[in-house]
């Protein structure tokens, strides 16, 4: 990103050690505690002795932000750390009170009772049932589904993707905690630095399980078992879930455009980003997914940096051969750089999270 400096956080080891398998959860533990296990053992003691924060995750749509989040969630403690996404909340207040009108009866009530805005409850709950893709709820009215959503959960340390989404949402998220009653709560603003390459890369290759959709990536983050289908000519993903029974992963209508489409969307994160930055009083975690490849041997292990798989149909025997080759692509500035993969990225959370709050 352009115009703000995030640094490269090192996570190679001084001394030579095994390689492990970050998409293995018993090595990936390993590999934390190894790594940041004096940081993650601080956390622990922190909200073992009831206390919490609120982090607010700022980075362009597919950076991260909830993968992220829910490793951190993983390693330090799943009962004491909460991820919320905003927009899943409020699709999930949506599909309620369509499927339930009992639910919608219960949502007016406590709207009467709890909501203040600029528009009345009833043209709120309105708002909400014609909603579409493309328009915006009013903030207030988001902030209210958030409180209701986080009352229910009980006092648990927050991370909040997709709050602020808009301009003129930073100054709320300034008194967030105060709105939702966790006035003595430290809050921090995570932003992550992502390159757009990156991004397009992660969209133009995704693949959705029809049935329980779970993504994967074809290019950058494969299953275990690839197959080719001879008369597309492609290969494809199976799905992981034993629930599934082998579903074909597919892609979504419109990837293969990748970020044309969400152009304008880059650009105001961007902006969120930025503005955020320049904000006084409140600590900023900075979160870099790149490093260049001319520094990569000096700041990361090499099995920290995101591969690409290629495929070849080896028609005798028929199979699919997986290569795995490197992965070089351009920055936002030109520069050539390797993606790194989600743990490494976490561990710099871990410890800029440790001196945010300050243990």
């Amino acid at each position: 990103m352009k115009d703000i400096n995030f640094p490269i956080f090192k996570t190679k080891s001084d001394n030579q050690e095994k390689k492990f398998n970050l998409s293995n959860p018993e090595e990936r533990l390993e590999y934390f505690n190894l790594k940041a296990g004096k940081e993650i053992q601080k956390l622990k003691d922190y909200l073992n002795s009831g206390n919490t924060f609120i982090a607010y995750l700022l980075g362009k749509k597919n950076s991260g932000k909830g993968t992220y989040a829910k490793l951190f969630q993983e390693i330090i403690d799943p009962k004491r750390v909460t991820h919320i996404s905003i927009g899943d909340v409020v699709r999930k207040v949506h599909q309620e009170i369509i499927d339930n009108p009992d639910k919608k009866e219960e949502l007016a009530k406590f709207l009467k009772k709890n909501y203040r805005g600029y528009i009345s409850p009833e043209k709120a709950m309105e708002n909400l049932l014609s909603r579409d893709t493309k328009t915006l709820l009013p903030t207030e009215f988001i902030l209210f589904l958030a409180k209701r959503e986080i009352d229910g959960m009980g006092k648990k340390a927050l991370f909040i993707d997709g709050f602020p989404r808009e301009m003129d949402q930073i100054s709320y998220s300034l008194f967030f905690r105060d709105l939702i009653n966790y006035r003595e709560d430290p809050d921090v603003f995570v932003l992550i630095d992502v390159p757009e390459t990156v991004i397009d890369e992660r969209i133009k290759y995704r693949r959705i399980c029809p049935k329980c959709h779970t993504p994967r990536n074809l290019k950058l983050f494969p299953t275990q078992k690839i197959e080719y289908d001879a008369n597309e000519k492609k290969f494809y993903l199976i799905c992981e879930n034993p629930k599934c029974q082998e579903a074909r992963m597919v892609s979504k209508e419109g990837d293969e455009l990748g970020i044309e489409t969400i152009k304008d969307r880059l650009a105001l994160d961007e902006k969120l980003i930025k503005q955020a930055f320049s904000l006084y009083g409140i600590p900023k975690i900075l979160l870099k997914n790149s490093v260049s490849v001319e520094e990569a041997n000096n700041y990361v292990d090499d099995y920290e940096i995101t591969p690409e798989y290629v495929y070849q149909w080896e028609k005798n025997e028929k199979k699919v051969k997986i290569i795995e080759k490197s992965w070089e692509i351009p920055d936002d500035n030109g520069v050539p750089s390797y993606s790194l993969l989600a743990p490494p990225v976490a561990v710099a959370l871990i410890k800029q999270m440790v001196e945010a709050l300050k243990l």
